[in-house]
This record gives C-alpha cells, sequence and structure tokens, in this order.
C-alpha cells in the first residue's frame, strides 16, 4: 500500500515553475545526452525569478492605480516573487560555498 503523500504528489504533479525550469530542451542538450547544463538550469532559474518580479510589479502598480479588481492577485504575486527571490539567493549561496570548498581541496 503506498502512503498518503505519494498519492498527492502523483495526483498534483510538480508546481508549475519548478517544471518549467527542470524541463529539459532538446536543443540544450549536453553532447553526452545528458540533459541541460547547470548553468542552463540556472539560466533558466534566473529568467523565470525575473519573471515572477515583472508580474507583482505589474501587479502592484495596478493596485496602486485602482486597477486591480482583487488584491489578492497582487499579495499572491509579491509572496511568490519574494519566495522565488529567496530561492534564488539560497542557491547562488550554495554555488558559491561549493565553489569555496573546491578551491580549498589540496591537489
Amino acid at each position: 500500500m503506498s502512503s498518503p503523500i505519494a498519492a498527492i504528489g502523483a495526483v498534483a504533479g510538480p508546481p508549475a515553475p519548478l517544471a518549467a525550469i527542470t524541463a529539459t530542451d532538446p536543443s540544450t542538450e549536453t553532447r553526452s545526452g545528458a540533459g541541460a547544463s547547470f548553468g542552463d538550469v540556472i539560466g533558466k532559474a534566473i529568467n523565470h525569478t525575473q519573471q515572477v518580479q515583472n508580474r507583482a510589479d505589474e501587479l502592484a502598480v495596478q493596485a496602486a492605480s485602482g486597477d486591480l479588481a482583487d488584491a489578492q492577485d497582487y499579495l499572491a504575486a509579491a509572496t511568490e516573487a519574494s519566495l522565488t527571490t529567496q530561492l534564488t539567493v539560497a542557491i547562488r549561496n550554495k554555488a558559491v560555498d561549493a565553489f569555496n570548498e573546491i578551491m580549498r581541496m589540496q591537489a
């Protein structure tokens, strides 16, 4: 018998932003056919972060001008932008830490 959590994951699937970032594009595959390179994945993540930030900015302007019908849309977009930025910064920090650790290794 499978766990209830596995059943939820099977129904919901990965979140749309994560699926868009991790999906491999045949034009970016490496020669070994292993999929997108780390740089490509990071580039897609940064582009996605910028798109989310731009959407939140657009909704903020609409909310300030009174053109936004539902303020909840702006709140959701602002929260998503904040979380996406925090995730991007955390990944960058881990990558820098990993690079520094590699540089400290003795030959």
